[in-house]
């Protein structure tokens, strides 16, 4: 059975990549997301980090693994060396930096907001 991720190694995490710009987490489906900035750029579970696969992160680092970082999802870059400040900084802005910005919500009307009610005939 997994276990949680620890904030303490979350926080060690987000420590080692603030040189790449803004980097937050936020807690997601029991384990948590990193963002630089608004850019949602990879995950932690179970105390592992993973990095969305771009061209340029596999460049900055060809051996990574590709897994998924649990059950269902789509592969990630497994990154299993996260004490190596300079690699993991490279790696993170190259991969921030491919990734597209974010689309702006909109924000939905009140009528979007109301009950819908599905009628069959």
């Amino acid at each position: 059975m997994n276990m949680a991720s620890s904030r303490e190694f979350v926080e060690y995490v987000t420590e080692q990549l603030r040189d790449v710009g803004p980097i937050a987490y936020r807690k997601m489906f029991g384990e948590y997301g990193l963002f630089c900035g608004r850019k949602f750029f990879g995950v932690v579970c179970d105390d592992t980090l993973f990095f969305k696969i771009t061209e340029a992160g596999r460049k900055v680092c060809p051996g990574l693994p590709e897994e998924p970082p649990y059950e269902g999802a789509r592969n990630y870059l497994l990154v299993e060396e996260v004490d190596d400040r300079e690699v993991l900084t490279q790696l993170a802005a190259a991969t921030c930096e491919e990734l597209p910005e974010p689309k702006e919500k909109r924000k939905r009307s009140r009528k979007q907001r109301g009950i819908v009610v599905l009628v069959f005939r």
